[in-house]
């Protein structure tokens, strides 16, 4: 059978490259094609499908007022189809043209989704009856039989893909398999399940997940500080054809099917999408009080018409400012399952170089220099937070997380902007993906009004540190009234809490301006540093801070010390040291403290690189100033060291030889060690039965290089006690 390729599908294979086997299937809407009867070679003269086991109906109970929606808390969608919420159990009937005698007769269900199924991805899902459903995985078991009917229980994956999925039930014959034939009627629709411990959108309070799953309107607060107005939105995410329209923004985002199960994906490729920006997404904003052939954004009552007109027309619905896309947003969040909620921050920074500070330049008579002014305090931002654990952060940063449909600035490249953990957020912890930075200044930011006197030296006249980020509001679970949520977003204002969180941020990367050439002292009576010292995987070792009293006052201070797991991109895994401690500081003196990090405090939790995050912050309490360092440290893994000795002259012989020591408190079994060096050798490989613990392994090569010139050697030794061993040497080969 051949199928004459759409040019789409051209488009599609050209972009392989030899790189893929098959296309990236990142569409749920195309399909592929099943066949009905797929044998196992030739067929006999004789054989008659229908004598055996056949399907003769499906029964879905899909309605609303059936088990199903029932159960799943999806009998408010507006739509035909089976609408069933991950990691719990739905029931369909098959109907066969005989009973069913499980003895003999071998069925299956086949779950699809997408152009190209596979099992690896998720996007093929075979399932097979058993006799338990196991809690979170896909399966399914008979739970009643009458007649030709059997009733099935089935559970999806707690994990699994969201997205609309084609549904076969499989027969096995001697011959061949036989099919059912594709039927939409039969199509499911699986959602996140915030009723699901195992799901990461899992939400335990049950009025919260009325408000923010189930409730289809919500309150927009704007106006702004002192005059706080409100009105309503209607998100309606159950209406009809509007889950479509949402299983198509991740299609236009072009998300691949198989990261369609992770709600921190989703609500980052959501949040460049929903705004039209670089990837011709849903609403295009408009600021600038002009909304010609469109509508203006205050004009939407809701959600339902923006997303159905984009769903026609594919292009960006005009026009829309920061309520619109919040409340876009929440409609799709809520319509997939993600619990969500809509923000307003009274006074909201937005902060152009992202400095912690919005810097307004006066002129000579104090007016505003609007040519120099660049940074914007928004009366209200809206954006959206949604709920879900973060797995790719440290324990404790899971739970609301902002994320921003608006264009205000470009993250990776495109206007998007989240998921950033408000935890994080709160304590200043601003180097966990993603942008928190930008969100941190947007409720912490000061405002610094400074004007350059005729000599060229700026004076600051005022700093402001208390208007930004006032009031921080969404709906109330259950009624109509205002939450105020500011607390989950900062410490009270001018508590010690809040300032440590803002030395944290700016030690994290928060750019906060220096305030060189103005009139403003920083601290200089207290020195701050630490060390951490030299260790080798496996070994205790201790993290010195000094304090050097440069002034002739007694201090007192408190420190704080964190250390934190990381992984090699910098992304935190988990906090696995706390500990804090005052201080006694004499004038003119210096002092030292030792903390003890053990190696049971690090080693079960290290990851492969053996990077360690540490950062120190500390107050001098008779004077409130902060001192803060941080220090990125590695364990040293150790190294492989690799020698050349004699010359190394291309088209001769030459010597390398490559060592080890096992620093461990054990031998280390069945290593493997590779040596490479493009245009000097091959790669070689050895294998060693065993390295003592501080026993030295060396291991001596010849080869000829074949070109002149700077070279690198490279080499790599593996075992299960110990990964990532490297060592690489660069070498100049003469020319002979």
């Amino acid at each position: 059978m051949t199928e004459t390729m759409s040019t789409n599908e051209e488009k599609k294979k050209s972009l392989l490259n030899g790189r893929r086997a098959i296309p990236s299937n990142n569409s749920n809407e195309e399909e592929n094609n099943v066949p009905e009867m797929e044998a196992f070679g030739l067929i006999p003269r004789g054989f008659n499908p229908k004598d055996y086991l056949r399907v003769v109906d499906i029964h879905m109970f899909k309605e609303p007022h059936e088990i199903n929606k029932q159960q799943h808390h999806t009998d408010k969608y507006y739509s035909p189809r089976l609408i069933v919420r991950r990691g719990q159990p739905f029931q369909i009937q098959i109907d066969f043209n005989r009973p069913y005698k499980p003895e003999t007769d071998n069925f299956w269900l086949e779950y699809l989704i997408g152009r190209y199924p596979q099992q690896n991805k998720g996007t093929y899902i075979p399932i097979q009856v058993r006799d338990v459903l196991k809690s979170g995985e896909w399966g399914a078991k008979i739970i009643h039989k009458e007649n030709n009917s059997i009733r099935l229980s089935i559970m999806s994956s707690a994990t699994c893909i969201i997205g609309k999925f084609r549904l076969y039930v499989a027969v096995w014959t001697p011959f061949g398999i036989l099919r059912t034939h594709r039927n939409s009627a039969t199509d499911t629709y699986i959602l996140f399940n915030p009723w699901c411990q195992q799901d990461a959108v899992y939400l335990d309070d049950e009025k919260e997940r009325e408000e923010y799953i189930l409730n289809d309107v919500g309150i927009v607060f704007h106006g702004n500080i002192n005059d706080i107005k409100l009105r309503s939105w209607s998100y309606g995410q159950f209406e009809e054809n509007i889950l479509d329209a949402c299983l198509f923004l991740m299609d236009k985002a072009e998300l691949e099917l198989s990261g369609r199960g992770n709600p921190i994906k989703i609500c980052r490729v959501a949040s460049a999408v929903i705004n039209s920006r670089d990837d011709n997404g849903v609403i295009a904003g408009s600021w600038d009080n002009t909304y010609s052939y469109g509508v203006p954004p205050s004009a939407w009552t809701g959600s339902v018409d923006i997303l159905l007109e984009y769903y026609s027309s594919k292009q960006p619905v005009r026009y829309g400012q920061c309520w619109v896309f919040a409340g876009v947003f929440n409609t799709f969040l809520r319509c997939l399952g993600i619990p969500a909620r809509l923000v307003t921050n009274y006074s909201s920074a937005h902060d152009n170089n992202a400095n912690l500070q919005l810097d307004f330049f006066l002129d000579d008579e104090g007016k505003l220099d609007t040519k120099l002014t660049k940074d914007s305090v928004w009366n209200y931002h809206c954006w959206n937070e949604a709920w879900m654990t973060r797995p790719d952060l440290p324990v404790g940063f899971g739970g609301w997380q902002v994320v921003d449909g608006t264009p205000q600035e470009t993250s990776d490249g495109m206007y998007r902007c989240g998921p950033a953990s408000v935890q994080a957020i709160k304590h200043g912890h601003v180097c966990f993906q993603f942008d928190a930075p930008f969100v941190y200044a947007e409720v912490n930011s000061d405002i610094v009004y400074s004007r350059r006197e005729k000599n060229g030296t700026q004076v600051i006249e005022k700093i402001d540190t208390t208007h930004i980020g006032q009031l921080i509001v969404t709906k109330a679970v259950g009624h109509d009234g205002m939450m105020e949520i500011t607390e989950e977003y900062k410490f009270q204002e001018g508590s010690k809490e809040e300032r440590l969180a803002l030395e944290t941020a700016v030690m994290y990367g928060v750019k906060k301006q220096t305030t060189q050439d103005t009139v403003y002292q920083p601290q200089t009576d207290v020195d701050m540093d630490f060390q951490v010292q030299k260790a080798v995987l496996g070994s205790d070792f201790k993290v010195t801070i000094t304090f050097r009293n440069k002034s002739h006052n007694y201090y007192t201070v408190t420190t704080y010390l964190s250390g934190n797991i990381v992984f090699y991109t910098g992304v935190a895994k988990n906090e696995f040291k706390k500990h804090s401690f005052s201080a006694k500081l004499e004038p003119s003196s210096s002092r030292t403290f030792d903390v003890v990090i053990k190696s049971s405090e690090y080693l079960s939790d290290l990851l492969d690189q053996a990077s360690f995050h540490f950062f120190v912050t500390a107050r001098i309490n008779e004077t409130g100033k902060i001192l803060a360092t941080q220090k990125a440290t590695v364990l040293e893994i150790p190294t492989l060291r690799i020698k050349t000795p004699g010359e190394m002259v291309a088209g001769k012989e030459m010597s390398v030889t490559v060592e080890f020591t096992n620093p461990l408190k054990q031998t280390l079994e069945n290593i493997t060690l590779r040596l490479e060096g493009p245009g000097v050798l091959r790669t070689m490989k050895k294998e060693f039965r065993q390295i003592p613990m501080n026993a030295t392994l060396i291991w001596e090569v010849k080869c000829i290089p074949k070109q002149p010139g700077l070279r690198k050697l490279i080499a790599s030794l593996n075992c299960d006690a110990l990964r990532h061993v490297y060592g690489e040497l660069n070498v100049q080969i003469q020319k002979p």
